[in-house]
């Protein structure tokens, strides 16, 4: 027989056991916090019509979309998590409750070139707050917190949550005369960061800005300071355009909201800059950024919308949300140095050893110590003792527990921790007890920690 030489997909990601589990802990992380404040879990097929995912369709979309036919259906992965939530809410609409919160994650499928930290096949990470008809502004206060409390929860400490609001943008440029313009002019200035304000100047001109208006542009993004300095900096402007001053309002209750949410001013910054979605946010948007390493990019990143399900309802849907992108931001910090792999996750705290050809001893303390919330594991195989031992040692499994005919005799069981080399006998019931408290001790660390 001619065998398959075993191989996975450019562009998707499979883990060893010791990094799932790191990756496990930092998905059961996020949904801890997200329940925290409120978010229900939401799942939606992998699978869905394409006439559903593309109806907005075009651009990019269309090109990295996977689709199919099976049979006479036409069909297509997701390629995000937001269309779906829209075709969710728009069908269930008569059973949800406004607002609604969710949170979702999922793989997503994009055939895009793959490569360094850039997936075909991903984890996405969607918290959304989706509203009837009308949306309260603090929810866009409340997106910040969330990002926050999930990334120190990762371990996480120098990041920045970059935060403007495009209704400020929209009204400077129409203050101008340049709103025909503006989406390329945005565009545009997004460069700044990687070619810098002269460039991005010249840039302007040849797209027929004049040079006085784009020295008015940059003067304008690149007002900076602290978030109450950018405020009152933009207060300049106030009384010239009604949407520039709706979104300073709402930018400035987001401000005013972030300090009773537990945001700290230097963990948030009030940045022109930030433009996302030209065609799609309307209100307060989003960018997270690593302090240490800008050169990722953003590895969280949203904001407010005025109509999510336009596609599938005449029924008017605004909302907030934000996207982590999983999968990349869990191979960056691992290329970084940031997972700490001293933490990492065994498959059970006890490896229970029988020494007799009967297993019942070794059966039933292992039963009870899945009773007491200890993760055990009895091992059966017939190996010598040193390979018993190094199989623990190699998982990393903290504890071994021993049955033999004397220990089975005398009712007590031979409890080795594997770190210290320590051995102690002790009955059943105590073994259960001082193993669980030990484990309880240790489990101080966290999935991720801020790099030394």
């Amino acid at each position: 027989m001619e065998r398959i030489k075993p191989r996975t997909l450019s562009g998707f990601m499979e883990l060893l056991p010791a990094r799932q589990t790191q990756f496990e802990r930092m998905l059961e992380t996020l949904r801890t916090t997200y329940a925290l404040y409120g978010f229900t879990p939401l799942d939606t097929p992998v699978i869905e019509s394409a006439e559903i995912l593309l109806a907005k369709g075009g651009g990019e979309t269309e090109k990295q979309i996977y689709r199919f036919t099976k049979g006479d259906s036409d069909l297509a992965l997701r390629f995000d998590l937001t269309v779906p939530l829209a075709k969710y809410v728009a069908l269930h609409y008569g059973d949800l409750a406004f607002p609604f919160r969710r949170y979702q994650i999922g793989k997503v499928y994009r055939g895009e070139r793959a490569q360094r930290g850039r997936f075909r096949e991903f984890y996405q990470c969607d918290i959304d707050v989706i509203g009837d008809g009308k949306l309260d502004v603090s929810n866009e206060a409340e997106i910040p917190a969330i990002i926050y409390q999930a990334f120190t929860s990762l371990g996480l400490e120098r990041f920045k949550i970059r935060v403007n609001n495009r209704k400020i943008l929209t009204g400077f440029y129409e203050m101008q005369g340049l709103s025909a313009q503006s989406g390329e002019i945005m565009r545009t200035v997004d460069k700044l960061d990687k070619i810098g304000p002269e460039k991005v100047q010249a840039l302007l001109v040849e797209q027929g800005i004049s040079q006085a208006a784009a020295q008015e542009i940059l003067r304008f993004i690149a007002i900076t300071g602290s978030n109450a300095q950018v405020l009152a900096a933009l207060e300049a402007y106030r009384g010239r355009n009604q949407v520039f001053d709706q979104g300073l309002e709402e930018l400035g209750l987001v401000v005013k909201y972030l300090a009773s949410f537990g945001v700290p001013e230097d963990h948030f910054a009030v940045d022109l800059t930030i433009a996302r979605g030209l065609d799609y946010y309307t209100g307060t948007v989003y960018e997270t950024v690593m302090l240490d390493h800008p050169e990722i990019g953003s590895i969280c990143s949203g904001g407010r919308y005025d109509n999510l399900a336009e596609y599938y309802t005449d029924k008017k849907l605004p909302g907030v949300g934000i996207s982590i992108g999983l999968t990349r931001l869990f191979y960056v910090l691992g290329e970084q140095g940031y997972l700490n792999d001293g933490l990492v996750t065994s498959p059970a705290d006890v490896l229970v050893l029988p020494m007799t050809e009967d297993f019942t001893a070794a059966i039933s303390f292992a039963t009870q110590l899945r009773q007491g919330g200890v993760r055990a594991q009895v091992y059966g195989e017939q190996k010598k003792f040193k390979g018993k031992m190094s199989y623990a040692d190699k998982l990393g499994i903290p504890y071994v527990a021993f049955l033999g005919e004397d220990e089975i005799a005398q009712g007590v069981v031979k409890i080795k921790d594997m770190a210290t080399g320590e051995q102690q006998t002790l009955s059943p019931a105590q073994a259960v007890d001082t193993v669980a408290a030990a484990l309880a001790q240790r489990a101080q660390g966290k999935p991720i920690r801020e790099k030394d």
